[in-house]
C-alpha cells in the first residue's frame, strides 16, 4: 500500500485499513459462529446491537479510566500492528523493523488484560488479569524466537522483504516448527481457544466477568481483530507473501489469510483449556529448546 520509508502513505490506504480490518474481524466472528454454535452470518451483528444497548454494569469503587484504557487499547492494539502487515508488496507503514513493531503491539495485550483486570476492582477480572500475565511469560519467548527465524532466513526484520525472501519456497516448509509456534503463539496472545484461561469459566469469564454493553463489545471485537491480524501477519512471515499464480498479489495475501483465520478459529473448538502452570512448563522444557534448534538449522542453511 505505501511506498518506501520516508514516502508519504496515501490517504485511501490509511482510511481502507480499518475498513479492511473490520471486515476481516466481522468474517472471524461469523466463522466463529457457525463453527461452534450453529449461527448464521448476521449472528455476531445481533449480538453486537444487543451490547450496544445494554447498561453497563458498575462494580464497587472501579477505576474506570484505567478499565477503558484496557478495553480500547486492545483493538487499538490490533490496528497499529496491521499499519506494518504488506498487502500487495507494501503497508501503510514500511519500517525496516516492521517485525519489532508488530511484535510490540502483540505485547500491547499483556497491558490491556491487566488494566481490564483490574480496573474494574473484582476478583475474578483480577485472577484472569494474573493469568494473562503468567499465559505471557509462557508463549512470548517461543514467540520471539519464531519471529527471529524468520528474519534471520530473510536476512531482514522487515516484514515486506521476509515475504520477498520466500521465492520459490515458503518458510513454513523448511521452518516448521518456528511456524507451529507461531500459530501457537498466535492463539496465546488473542487468549482464544485452549489459551483462553484468562476468561475462562471457572472464574466466572475471568478478565471479563464485569465487562457490560458497549465495553464488552469492543472488549472481544478487539480479541478477534487481534487474531485476524495474527493470522495476517502469517502470511509474510512463513506463506510467501502475495505469491501466487494467476490472481494479483493481494488477493492471494486474503485467501492465505482467510485460510489462517479459519484454522485458528476452528481450534476453539476443538482442545481443552490448557492451565497455564501446565502451558508455562511446555513452554520452557519443549517450545524454548525446539525454537532455538530450529533457528540453529536456519543458521547454519544461511551462512552455508
Amino acid at each position: 500500500m505505501g511506498g518506501p520509508v520516508g514516502d508519504p502513505t496515501p490517504v485511501w490506504a490509511v482510511v481502507a485499513l480499518p475498513l479492511v480490518l473490520a471486515a476481516l474481524t466481522y468474517s472471524a466472528a461469523a466463522m466463529d459462529s457457525a463453527f461452534h454454535s450453529g449461527g448464521g452470518f448476521v449472528a455476531p451483528l445481533r449480538e453486537g446491537v444487543r451490547l450496544v444497548v445494554q447498561q453497563r454494569r458498575r462494580t464497587l469503587a472501579p477505576d474506570a479510566l484505567l478499565a477503558r484504557i484496557g478495553v480500547i487499547s486492545l483493538p487499538a492494539a490490533a490496528l497499529l500492528a496491521a499499519t506494518v502487515i504488506p498487502l500487495d508488496g507494501g503497508s501503510v507503514w514500511e519500517p525496516p523493523v516492521s517485525v519489532v513493531w508488530f511484535n510490540a503491539m502483540e505485547v500491547v495485550a499483556w497491558g490491556s488484560l491487566w488494566l481490564a483486570g483490574w480496573g474494574v476492582n473484582s476478583a475474578f477480572p483480577l485472577i484472569g488479569g494474573y493469568r494473562f500475565v503468567a499465559q505471557g511469560l509462557a508463549y512470548e519467548l517461543p514467540h520471539m524466537f519464531a519471529l527471529i527465524t524468520a528474519g534471520l532466513g530473510a536476512g531482514s526484520l522487515d516484514l515486506t522483504e521476509v515475504a520477498a525472501a520466500q521465492d520459490g519456497l515458503w518458510f513454513a516448509v523448511w521452518m516448521p516448527v518456528a511456524f507451529a509456534v507461531y500459530l501457537l503463539s498466535a492463539v496465546a496472545m488473542t487468549f482464544w481457544g485452549p489459551m483462553s484461561h484468562p476468561v475462562a469459566d471457572d472464574a466466572a469469564g475471568g478478565v471479563a466477568a464485569e465487562l457490560s454493553g458497549p465495553d464488552r463489545l469492543l472488549f472481544f471485537a478487539g480479541r478477534l481483530a487481534l487474531l485476524t491480524v495474527a493470522a495476517a501477519a502469517a502470511v509474510p512471515l512463513f506463506l510467501g507473501g502475495g505469491a501466487g499464480p494467476w490472481l494479483p498479489g493481494w488477493a492471494w495475501s486474503l485467501i492465505k489469510t482467510y485460510a489462517v483465520l479459519a484454522l485458528l478459529v476452528w481450534v476453539r473448538g476443538g482442545f481443552p483449556v490448557l492451565r497455564m502452570d501446565r502451558f508455562m512448563t511446555a513452554a520452557w522444557m519443549v517450545l524454548i529448546p525446539a525454537t532455538l534448534l530450529q533457528a540453529l538449522v536456519v543458521g547454519i542453511v544461511v551462512v552455508n
